[in-house]
Parts: structure tokens; sequence; C-alpha cells
């Protein structure tokens, strides 16, 4: 029996608890890859269809409020947009739903390698069973308000490059020297983030156009993420992740900071806390998942945009909504 990539990509969306799902892909050897999304996928409403319909994912969201000691979800469900982007609520806010996601999946349904984009690397690490939920949400918590904490030190900011070669963007980042800006985010070839000083970013920009980008658009963030501003977060986030307990994977991580997979838990720590002020490679992950084996990218939490990123890397990927 064959089965066209169309019909297995439609199998996978729509009956992911299907005994018949799991057997197709034992037949092709096909790999599942679990990926999470970052900071920016909110959106106010996310998680509510879940609550109200998953008595379990119902318990799940007020055991995230009890273990945070406010009601998260009031303000995912109805807060405003200035609300929930704030630093401190919009981190917990897609952890809590992407790993709801995975929870509501089931057991059956397990994935053969997991990547998160920067905060979604926290929720990977719950999906593989590294971290528990309660240990991951105080984490990504105490993250957040450290992150918070470090853009408040100093002004930053970050810039999104359009069609400019990495190499380019990095060669331009690096000879600019009055202040600090680096490659943050490697979202897709032809996508590149940028982070730094602001002063040092809206030069850089200058240049990237001038060079060739299509883009170079200043973004409304909090802060210089994922750069050497960070360095007061990191330390924070370093003391916390050393107190918490770390258990074996049952499948690999693809860490933002290696862009490789990783079981060792060590190791997973020390990438964990070097990703605060390192670059996230996400293409680079999505290309050596690839190498891997994996064929089905299913994305946990708000939105669809790892989706379109994963299809700009690999285009026969199939990709479908937990």
């Amino acid at each position: 029996m064959t089965f066209s990539q169309t019909e297995i990509k439609l199998s996978v969306f729509f009956c992911p608890k299907n005994n018949i799902i799991a057997s197709v892909t034992n037949e092709f050897n096909m790999k599942r890859a679990y990926v999470f999304p970052g900071q920016g996928a909110q959106f106010i409403g996310m998680g509510k269809d879940l609550y109200e319909s998953n008595t379990a994912i119902q318990e799940l969201f007020e055991k995230a409020n009890t273990i945070l000691g406010f009601r998260l979800t009031d303000t995912m469900f109805g807060g405003t947009e200035d609300e929930l982007k704030q630093t401190r609520i919009t981190q917990p806010a897609i952890f809590l739903h992407s790993v709801a996601k995975v929870f509501a999946l089931g057991d059956a349904f397990q994935p053969d390698m997991v990547a998160g984009h920067s905060l979604g690397e926290f929720s990977a690490l719950v999906a593989n069973k590294t971290l528990s939920f309660d240990d991951g949400l105080k984490l990504v918590y105490q993250r957040a308000m450290a992150m918070q904490k470090a853009c408040e030190l100093q002004p930053s900011t970050m810039a999104a490059v359009l069609g400019l070669d990495d190499a380019k963007v990095e060669e331009i980042c690096l000879g600019i020297t009055d202040g600090v800006v680096v490659a943050a985010n490697y979202n897709c070839p032809g996508q590149l983030v940028i982070s730094g000083s602001i002063d040092a970013v809206n030069k850089a920009c200058e240049l990237l156009k001038a060079a060739g980008a299509k883009r170079a658009l200043v973004l409304q963030v909090g802060g210089a993420f994922h750069s050497p501003l960070m360095e007061p977060a990191r330390v924070e986030l370093e003391n916390a992740i050393h107190n918490t307990q770390f258990n074996a994977p049952i499948c690999s991580v693809y860490q933002n900071v290696t862009a490789s997979a990783v079981t060792d838990v060590n190791a997973i720590k020390q990438n964990l806390i070097a990703q605060l002020t390192a670059p996230v490679k996400w293409t680079q992950s999505v290309q050596a998942m690839v190498a891997d084996g994996a064929t089905d990218f299913i994305e946990c939490g708000p939105g669809n945009v790892l989706q379109g990123l994963v299809k700009k890397i690999h285009k026969e990927a199939n990709t479908a909504s937990a």
C-alpha cells in the first residue's frame, strides 16, 4: 500500500490519535517533530477553547494560576493586548498554551524529537519529559521576570532583516563597534533578526538597507533578547536552573544554541542557560532535524508561525497544528 505526502499530511492533521497514523509512520520510517513557538505568538483568547472543552486541561490551567499566584488565564482569555504583551505575562501564557496542546494529544501520540524557538525550548523540555510542568512553568516565569529587569537596565531593541544573506548581516553587525548589535534569530533563509542597543541597531538597519536588504525594520519589543545585553538575566536564570530537577528525556531536543540533538541532561542545562545571550539557530535546528529523519512537524502552541518557517527551510516537510 502506498500513500501520497498529501494523504499522510491530512491524516496527521485531522486524526492525531488514530492508531492507523502510527502504522503509516512506522511503515515509511517517518519521524514526528514537535515544535514550540516563542514570544510574539500570543493572542487574546488563546487556550480558551481548550479550557472550556477539556476538564483535565482546565485543571492544568487552574494549577498554573495557583503556581504563579495570579490568574494568568484571565489575561489570556479576556485581557488587553497591552497586558498580554508584557514579558512576565506573555512567556508563561505561551508556555501554558503550548504544553496544554501536548497534553491534549495524549501519551499515545509521542514525538520522536522536539525543538522550541527561544521561550519554546522550555515547552519542548516538558514535552520530552526533561522538565515537569510545575518546574517548567516556574523557570519560565523566573526567566520572564529576569529578562524584563534586564530590559529596564538598558534601553535596547531588535530589528527584522529580510532578503539578505546571513553572512552579510553578520559582517555588517560585526563592523559596528559603537554599541552592541548581533545576529539574534536565524528564522529561515533570508529572514534574520538582529538585537542590541538602540543606536547600534538603527545604524545597522541603515547599513543593511544600503547593502541590499529588502527590509530592515525595528521591532516593537521590550529589549535586546538573545544578545550580550541579557547577561544579567542569564546569571539569574543560571541559578534557577541549577536548583531545578532535570530528568532524562524520552527523545532528543534540538537546542537553539547548538542546533543539534541533545539528550545529556547537563548539556541541556548549559545550553538553556547560554540561550539568553546566544542566537536562536532555528534554521540550522530544522535542517538538523530533517537530516536526522524528521518528516512531520507538529506545531504545539498559539499560531502557526513556525509551520511557515519550517516550509521555507524545507519545503517538502509536512506541517500541522496540534
